[in-house]
Parts: structure tokens; C-alpha cells; sequence
């Protein structure tokens, strides 16, 4: 084979990053896979012309021409969504052309579809830059820790989510004030809700759950809860008590079911999640065997992702040239022993918990709240009231020692119905690291 060909659909900000890096690492990469890797077409419909650096590779409007090229080997889609970028990488794969996305909502919607159509076309789907941004750990995850079994997986997978929080701890800003500042500076959408709502979390949790565990995890599968009811004053309370507040994906494995969730998490300041700050990303896995690792970088970027791009490009090649596709299963688990999720009920769950009930600063308002939570099982390990004496509301703020899930969604809902309660009382759920 005297060369690779690349296709790429969608010029956008992580198909320039590739580009750009096929380009400039063109040599490089040549001598680490053998042939030259070549980036032969480029379609898209909001551009007329490419830079002046790609004056070989044609600019189409139409992605058939680049399922219908013969000699494209490998199709990129970078354009997001989920249609169109559902049917190309299908019509790609029936084509017979190897294929490598960074579409994370696709994959935690569709993969089941996307990965059995490669399966019986023999062709190989790379989305190393799915999770993670330029940090490779689809990678780690499928074979640098083939040998383990997966007990926890907890990560800060959004960066613009990690942002807004680190930039409220730092300064004590409203959540508000941090969002328009994100988005000035590019680092929050013009609409943020995937992001500051943990979906975009939810996405890429639910992409590793499935390598980890062999496992046909969905985006449905997940239960999910934002960052936009979180107050400077909780942040306050965080670092009063030892914790910092991140949006965490949890996942721990219990053998016969495994937990799936994103949550605001209260997380000891002496934990190396708590110290990842700014629009930075980690993942933490657990190993059987290998124990503690984490994974540190940037989640997000033209070059950090393009990085992550090229680096499925350059796997597929190596494999296409020494006649080994598939070699590596793209799940880690080979597909006949795939399952269906088996997920924990979130109702299960068990943990210490902080609650921030607003309230009216009337006779008997503490008793009432502490009787429900009594009533309930939950034992309250500290009571801190914010406020001043007959300014109102007031807020009360309760830990607690470790409860089920269930009973304080109950005691919420009663806490909530008190006449005296003026606003829905904010919930964060403590992580306990030896847990």
C-alpha cells in the first residue's frame, strides 16, 4: 500500500485540528506507520475554499463523494448531531470504509448500531477524541487496562461545567455572572444546557461504562443532574467543611448491576479530583489489579481533540497495513460477549449528603425539618443556619451522616411542602473515596 487516504466531513473547529495535524506531523507520522497519510477529500457545506496548505485535497459540498471515492480508507465525521452524522458513518460503513468520529452523542445513543454495522462489514470505528478531548483514554481504558476489572469509574469530563465551578470557588462569583464570562471567552455554547446540565457528562460516562464493563450502556441508562442551582454560598460551605464541588461521572461496579450517574459532588479537598480546576478534564479509574489512575488534561480544543483525531487515524492505519483490522475489538469486549446494562437503581444509592433548605426564620422550622429527616432514618451530623434574625429567608444548612437515596428524596419532598420553605432545597451528594 503506497499510501492512506483520509476523507474528512465537517471543516469546523476539531476537523481544521486535524487537518492541521495530518499537515504539520505529516513526516512524522509517515515514519511511525510507513506509508504517508493523506487527507484526499474534505466535505463541507458552509465553506467555498480551503486554506492555501491544502491545495491537493478537494473541497466537496456533498459527503457521497467521499463514501463513493474508492480510494478513501478512512472517513472522519466531525460535524456533530445526529443527523446527518448518523447516516454518513452508516453509508460510510457499508461502504466498506473504516470510520472515526468524535461524536459522543451519537455513540451514547446509537453505538449499539454504529459498532454491530462495522462488526459485519470488517471495518474498524475509532472515537478516541469522544471523551476526554486530547487525553487518550478510550486508549488506557481498552487496553491499557485490559487486564483489570473495572471497579469505579469517576471523572470531571466537561470543561466548560468545571469552569464555572472552579471560577465560583475561586471568587465567589454567581453562577450566572461565571456562565456569560465562559461564553465570552469561548468556553461555554451560545445555548449551554448539555453542558451545565451534566448531559454532555452523561454522554461520555456512558461510552466508557460500555468498554468497562461490556455493557450496552445508553444516554437513558444514566441519571443526571446539573450545576445551575449551585450558590456561592454552598461553595461557601464546601470549603468550610474540606470539600470542593465538582460535576462528577460516577460509575462503580457491584458485580451483578453497576451504578450510572452525574451529579454536583462534594469531594474531599485532599482527593486529586477536588485539585482539577479551570476547563481542564480528569478520569480517575480503579482497577482490580492496577489500583488508582488518573488521567489529566485538556477536554476540549481545535488541537487537543484534532490530537486525539489523528491518533485513530494513524491506529487504523497501521492495522489496514499489516492486514489486522480488528485486531483490537473496538469495546474492548469482543461482541458476542456483549450484555445488556444492568444498572443500579439510584434509589440504592448510599452516601453522606448536604442540604441547603431555604426557609422562612419562624418558631418550630428547624424541629419541623428535623423531624422529617428523623422520620426518614436520616441522621443529621451538623446544623449551620446563614442568616440574620428577622431578615428573610434564611438558609439552614444540614450534613448528614450516610442515607439512602430514596429516603431523602421523600424528606426533600416534605421539607419542600413546608409553608415556610421559599425555595426547592439544593441537594449535593458527599463522595466518600474509599467507599
Amino acid at each position: 500500500m503506497e499510501k492512506i487516504s483520509v476523507g474528512l466531513i465537517g471543516f469546523g473547529t476539531v476537523g481544521s485540528g486535524l487537518a492541521k495535524t495530518l499537515n504539520t506531523q505529516n513526516e512524522q507520522l509517515q515514519q511511525k506507520v510507513g506509508v504517508p497519510i493523506k487527507l484526499s477529500r474534505v466535505a463541507d457545506i458552509n465553506i467555498t475554499e480551503l486554506p492555501p496548505e491544502y491545495k491537493d485535497v478537494v473541497l466537496t459540498s456533498d459527503a457521497a463523494d467521499i463514501f463513493n471515492d474508492p480510494e478513501i480508507d478512512i472517513v472522519v465525521e466531525l460535524i456533530g448531531g445526529i443527523e446527518p452524522a448518523k447516516s454518513f458513518m452508516l453509508e460510510a460503513i457499508k461502504q466498506g470504509k473504516h470510520v472515526i468520529t468524535a461524536n459522543k452523542a451519537l455513540l451514547s445513543i446509537h453505538g449499539k448500531e454504529i459498532f454491530e454495522a462495522a462488526v459485519a462489514n470488517n471495518v474498524e470505528v475509532g472515537f478516541e477524541a469522544s471523551v476526554g478531548g486530547g487525553i487518550p483514554v478510550i486508549k488506557a481504558l481498552k487496553e491499557g487496562l485490559v487486564a483489570n476489572r473495572i471497579e469505579v469509574i469517576r471523572g470531571i469530563l466537561n470543561g466548560t461545567a468545571n469552569y464555572i465551578l472552579s471560577m465560583m470557588t475561586e471568587h465567589g462569583t454567581p453562577f450566572e455572572e461565571v456562565l456569560k464570562d465562559a461564553q465570552g471567552k469561548g468556553f461555554a455554547e451560545a445555548d449551554p444546557t448539555y453542558d451545565i446540565e451534566g448531559i454532555d457528562t452523561a454522554h461520555k460516562l456512558a461510552i466508557l461504562m460500555c468498554i468497562a464493563y461490556g455493557q450496552n450502556v445508553h444516554l437513558d441508562d444514566i441519571s443526571v443532574e446539573g450545576i445551575s442551582n449551585i450558590m456561592p454560598i454552598d461553595i461557601d460551605f464546601a470549603k468550610e467543611f474540606g470539600y470542593r464541588i465538582k460535576l462528577l461521572a460516577i460509575s462503580r461496579n457491584h458485580g451483578d448491576h453497576v451504578e450510572a450517574r452525574v451529579h454536583p459532588t462534594m469531594v474531599p479537598e485532599s482527593a486529586m479530583l477536588a485539585n482539577i480546576n479551570g476547563s481542564f478534564n480528569a478520569i480517575q479509574f480503579t482497577g482490580d489489579t492496577v489500583g488508582d489512575i488518573l488521567l489529566y488534561g485538556q477536554g476540549a480544543g481545535m488541537m487537543p481533540t484534532g490530537s486525539a483525531v489523528a491518533a485513530d487515524v494513524v491506529d487504523i492505519s497501521r492495522n489496514i497495513i499489516s492486514a489486522s483490522v480488528n485486531r483490537v475489538p473496538p469495546l474492548s469486549y469482543l461482541p458476542k460477549h456483549f450484555n445488556p446494562p444492568s444498572i443500579t437503581p439510584m434509589s440504592d444509592l448510599s452516601c453522606p449528603y448536604y442540604f441547603r433548605v431555604t426557609v422562612l426564620d419562624q418558631p418550630g422550622v428547624l424541629s419541623a425539618i428535623s423531624g422529617i429527616l428523623g422520620n426518614h432514618g436520616i441522621s443529621i451530623k451538623s446544623v449551620i443556619q446563614k442568616g440574620h434574625q428577622g431578615i428573610e429567608p434564611v438558609h439552614v444548612v444540614l450534613r448528614t451522616h450516610r442515607a439512602s437515596e430514596a429516603a431523602v428524596q421523600k424528606a426533600v419532598r416534605e421539607i419542600d411542602a413546608l409553608e415556610s420553605c421559599t425555595e426547592p432545597t439544593v441537594k449535593i451528594r458527599v463522595l466518600i473515596e474509599d467507599d
